[in-house]
């Protein structure tokens, strides 16, 4: 399989999961458009990195997805840079905040339905027409096991990531006469920078070793106790960008780990 040519567009891609995927969409010959915050010198080796390890073109694009101007702003960027659009979306950005419901600020409430529910609709929105007219596209939306089932404290994450699948599916239903699929990955715990951090908090607090608050975390929700890597993730979303998957569409694929099977 060969993405030679094909622009793939990555949110949240300055690190963990989307990073992985822009890695293995690379490895197949996309070109990749990064997106995401972090240290200017690290994004830009990110950026560079990929051009020199699998000869694509490499773009990044650093416009804040929480607004319907903000994503205007992200294809205009790209198009700034020589991108007309993309044939591959991948929406992948997200952000979490844990409180009990009572307690929930609205204000975080707000930025992340923004952010992982409404910047994926606005994405896919401005993707449509460019993906028609090349009579090619695949969406993919990077939710979660919270898509499917819910953990407490967890209320924006969990309706975000199931209103996520939902949305895909009616955007499944309105292509599926096209060459054009969209469908969503759920992960468990995955192995990020982020949730290292959480692991490493874990240890601290509970006086534990780093292996041993792995498994404290693992063993509360994912049965095979061991994470899933960021490169999985891209191993599924290149899988679901070949013709082998061309009638894969509106489905949620899960690598948990075994968690939503019980």
């Amino acid at each position: 399989m060969s993405l030679n040519g094909k622009y793939a567009l990555i949110t949240g891609s300055t690190s963990g999961i989307g990073y992985g995927v822009a890695q293995r969409l690379a490895e197949k010959g996309a070109n990749i458009v990064l997106n995401g915050f972090g240290d200017a010198g690290e994004i830009e080796a990110l950026r560079s990195g990929l051009e020199k390890d699998y000869g694509v073109a490499c773009k990044y694009v650093a416009a804040d997805l929480a607004s319907e101007q903000g994503v205007a702003a992200l294809f205009d960027d790209m198009a700034a840079q020589g991108v007309a659009g993309a044939d591959i979306i991948v929406n992948n950005a997200g952000i979490q905040h844990v409180s009990p419901i009572e307690d929930f600020p609205s204000e975080k409430w707000q930025l992340i339905q923004d952010l992982m529910l409404s910047a994926p609709f606005y994405i896919i929105k401005r993707a449509l027409p460019y993906m028609r007219k090349k009579d090619w596209g695949r969406i993919i939306n990077i939710a979660s096991v919270h898509g499917k089932v819910a953990s407490v404290n967890k209320s924006a994450y969990v309706a975000a990531k199931h209103g996520l699948i939902g949305l895909g599916k009616v955007v499944a239903l309105e292509t599926a006469k096209e060459n054009i699929t969209c469908n969503s990955i759920c992960p468990g715990w995955v192995l990020t920078p982020l949730v290292e951090k959480q692991v490493d908090l874990r240890a601290e607090q509970q006086n534990l070793s780093w292996d041993d608050a792995k498994m404290s975390l693992l063993s509360e929700k994912q049965p095979s106790v061991e994470f899933a890597k960021p490169e999985q993730i891209g191993a599924l979303v290149s899988f679901l960008c070949s013709d082998d998957a061309a009638q894969i569409t509106g489905s949620e694929l899960t690598i948990d780990g075994g968690w939503t099977a019980q």
